[in-house]
């Protein structure tokens, strides 16, 4: 079932990078495998699938051990990261798109393994969102680009759950004037819903759960 959906996403992926005039290969699918079995993460890789996306540092730890060896794979850590947890996350994850403030960098710094970030952006008003305001932008780009550990490499966006695709479009657009403003590359942008429209406006990384694993049910306490 996993390599069929990702044969639908591939083709839906496909047609939207036709339509902005890019080419297939500057998009890469992340699928977002949280709160889904490690045996789900071994099907989509044997389907193909080598990035996968984890919101909860303790559930991926475990899932991490059952794992084993996936020559190839790439972890990123898209979820809110608290600070407290950078060391373990670092250990785990290849990829932390979810740096909001000084001090989580500054944990993740620390740690001392080499590490590509990006960091979130909150462009919602919405006060449940993490992320760091533009304003507070231009001084996070700066502390990132000073650590020795961390290499940046663009920006990410959780815009508000939108009614229809077309509804993120604005934060879309923002954040890809935000990334060229700065010099940064890579846009982690576009989830299930609306990953068509994030490539139209060039999106590099699409976050898709849902389409590939399925509906999910919530997370238990502690899982985070």
């Amino acid at each position: 079932m996993i390599a069929d959906a990702l044969a639908k996403i591939e083709e839906r992926i496909e047609q939207a990078a036709r339509r902005a005039g890019r080419r297939r290969e500057e998009i890469t699918l992340i699928g977002v495998s949280k709160i889904k079995p490690a045996a789900a993460i071994r099907e989509a890789y044997e389907a193909g699938l080598r990035h996968f996306g984890e919101n909860y540092v303790q559930e991926f730890q475990t899932k991490r051990a059952e794992l084993g060896n996936l020559p190839g794979a790439t972890f990123h850590m898209i979820g809110h990261l608290q600070s407290n947890k950078a060391r373990v996350a670092a250990e785990l994850f290849d990829v932390i798109q979810t740096v909001d403030s000084v001090r989580l960098a500054r944990r993740l710094n620390e740690a001392g393994k080499r590490l590509r970030v990006l960091i979130e952006v909150r462009l919602s008003p919405e006060e449940a969102k993490s992320g760091a305001s533009e304003q507070e932008l231009p001084a996070l780009i700066e502390a990132v680009r000073s650590m020795e550990n961390l290499e940046l490499r663009g920006l990410m966006v959780m815009p508000p759950w939108p009614e229809t695709p077309e509804d993120s479009r604005p934060y879309f657009r923002r954040l890809q004037e935000l990334a060229a403003a700065h010099g940064l590359s890579e846009l982690s942008m576009g989830m299930t819903g609306d990953f068509e429209v994030a490539i139209e406006e060039g999106a590099t990384m699409i976050r898709v759960g849902t389409a590939i694993f399925g509906k999910r049910k919530p997370p238990q306490t502690g899982d985070r």
